[in-house]
This record gives C-alpha cells, sequence and structure tokens, in this order.
C-alpha cells in the first residue's frame, strides 16, 4: 500500500529542467568566443574594441528601457549580450566605433523591446540592428582590410588600405584569391565574425551537443546553399571549389548556426524548421547571384523571420484522435 498522504501534488508543468533563458544564453556565449579569438588574431584589438561597445550598448539599453518603462530588469537573462556579440560580429573591423553603438541601441529598443522582449520580437535583433546600419552607413558597412593589417583600436581607419572579399570575387563569377585553408582558418577579408569557418563549426557542435539547437535549420540551409551552387556553378568555375567557396565565404555559416536558430524568430516544429532552413538557403542564393549586394544571409533569414507564422500554422502535427479536416479547418480558421 502506497501513503497517499505523501503524495505533493502541484499544478503543470510537471517535468522541471535546470536549464532556463540564461543558460542557453551561457551556451551561446562559450560558442561564440572561438569567433572572437580569430578575429582578435586576424584583425588585431579594434575587433574586441567594437564588440565590447556594441554588448555594452546592448546591455545598457535594455536596461535603460526596463527602467524608463517600470518592467522588471532583464538583463540578467544575458540575452542582450548575446544580440552584442552577433551585431558586432557584422560589423566590419574598419567601422567607427560609435556606428555598431547606434546599431546595438537600434536592435535591442525598436526591433527587441518595442515588441515586448525577449521571445516575442517577430526578426531576430541582430539582424535587424546590421539591417538598419546597412541602410544608414552603406560605404562603411561595405569596406574590408586584409588580415593582419595595422588599426587603430579606437581611431579613424579612414587611411586603411581597402581588400576584396572573397563574396566580392564570387559576385563576378570568380573564385576567391584566398585558398580554401585561408577560408577555413579565417584569413580574408570580411565581418568581425565571419570570416574563420572552423571556429564557427566549432560554435556550432557545442550548441549541438549541448542540445541549444537542433541540427535541423543549419543542415537545411546549407545543403541548400551547397546544392544549389554545386549545380549552377558561374562563369564555368569548376563545381565543387565553386560550392565549397560559396558555403565557406561570408556570413552562411555565422547565420545558418547563430542566427537562423534563434528561438523566437525560428520555427517550432521539425518540419517548419526544415522549409525554413531551406527557404532561407534559396534566398540566399537568389540574392547573391542576382541581387545588387554580394551577400544574401541577413536579407534571407529576415524575411523568413517574417514568415515563421505561416510555416508554423502549416506544419504543425495533427492532434491525437482529431480529423483531419477539423484540423484543415482550424488551422485556416
Amino acid at each position: 500500500m502506497y501513503d497517499l498522504s505523501k503524495v505533493v501534488v502541484t499544478s503543470s508543468p510537471h517535468i522541471k529542467s535546470d536549464e532556463d533563458t540564461r543558460s542557453v544564453m551561457f551556451d551561446v556565449i562559450i560558442a561564440l568566443l572561438p569567433a572572437l579569438a580569430v578575429a582578435f588574431y586576424t584583425f588585431g584589438p579594434r575587433a574586441l574594441v567594437i564588440t565590447a561597445l556594441t554588448v555594452a550598448a546592448c546591455v545598457v539599453s535594455e536596461w535603460a528601457y526596463c527602467r524608463v518603462t517600470g518592467r522588471g530588469c532583464t538583463i540578467g537573462d544575458c540575452s542582450a549580450i548575446v544580440t552584442g556579440l552577433l551585431l558586432a560580429y557584422n560589423v566590419p573591423v574598419t567601422a567607427p566605433v560609435w556606428m555598431p553603438v547606434i546599431g546595438g541601441v537600434f536592435a535591442i529598443i525598436v526591433v527587441k523591446m518595442l515588441f515586448g522582449g525577449i521571445g516575442k520580437n517577430f526578426i531576430n535583433p541582430a539582424l535587424g540592428g546590421r539591417a538598419f546600419m546597412m541602410a544608414s552607413w552603406t560605404a562603411l558597412m561595405t569596406s574590408f582590410v586584409a588580415p593582419h593589417t595595422k588599426l587603430s583600436a579606437i581611431g579613424s581607419t579612414a587611411d586603411a588600405v581597402t581588400s576584396a572579399t572573397p563574396l566580392a570575387a564570387l559576385k563576378n563569377g570568380q573564385l576567391p584569391d584566398a585558398s580554401m585553408l585561408d577560408l577555413l582558418l579565417g584569413q580574408h577579408g570580411g565581418v568581425i565574425g565571419e570570416t574563420c569557418a572552423l571556429a564557427l563549426l566549432a560554435g556550432g557542435a557545442y550548441l549541438l551537443v549541448r542540445k541549444v539547437i537542433t541540427i535541423n535549420i543549419p543542415a537545411a540551409y546549407i545543403l541548400t546553399v551547397a546544392v544549389l551552387t554545386f549545380l549552377f556553378p558561374m562563369g564555368g568555375q569548376p563545381r565543387l571549389l565553386w560550392m565549397l567557396s560559396q558555403v565557406f565565404s561570408g556570413g552562411l555559416l555565422l547565420g545558418a548556426i547563430f542566427m537562423a536558430t534563434d528561438y523566437a524568430t525560428s520555427p517550432v516544429t521539425p518540419k517548419g524548421q526544415v522549409v525554413f532552413g531551406i527557404g532561407c538557403g534559396l534566398l540566399t542564393v537568389f540574392i547573391r547571384y542576382f541581387g545588387g549586394y554580394p551577400e544574401g544571409v541577413s536579407y534571407s533569414i529576415l524575411i523568413m523571420n517574417s514568415l515563421v507564422w505561416a510555416i508554423d500554422a502549416h506544419t504543425h502535427p495533427r492532434k491525437f484522435g482529431y480529423p483531419a479536416k477539423a484540423a484543415k479547418k482550424e488551422v485556416q480558421g
């Protein structure tokens, strides 16, 4: 006989976990650190300065918004730190230090907090901040330097010699001058956090092991780009080299692993996540091939972010014992 007097009755949910938003964000921060270490080696201390200032701008913006609006302070969940890191990783090292600070304020206040805070924004805050900076200061956002160029940690970089990125060559139907090893190790021009493919893949592997993300979106995204660029190389280039250059250049790995997988702005169902990843891949290749910019990762994810509601509505599983016609009417209603 069981002593029912010792049974503790509580409200649902009954499954508990030690993980919370803060622990998940800590894992993402850890996963992003290898790319930051490579950025410091490749671009010097200015990369760290821009990253620190962007993170500080995001954290202070969220704290100030909560203080002014009388809401409970939410900076303890560390999501603002992740937004700051990702935004800084999308900025060239030659950018004036004030620019990503303004971008951080926009990302937190306009894209995140005005929609209700974490979990309620419908587009990725870091990508929203990047799009804002790209629209406002296009020339500054598309100016890059060669690796190991000596730059002032805080001052002007107007005298820095610009360098073409691998994507610029690919845009013209040519293979980049950088070798495949350079692409893997990040020894080429680009924004702060996107150059080293190995560091980003290592961070992605860590997130998979920690079960912070699933393989669905990154795999669908990267494989879609790989298949399309292998089947349709530009300029008669060798298919395999063209495909690998497209995958390891630009922000594809950074976007597919760290931004397309954002919980709040990606589908919740496995099938929906695959559809989302394929859509991001299709748009990325389309923009890279036919758009005005060499890169299409940011805009492809932002476009797909705005379609998540439709993807979720048409990919959620049918309720057990629920008639198919009734389920269809519920979705349409």
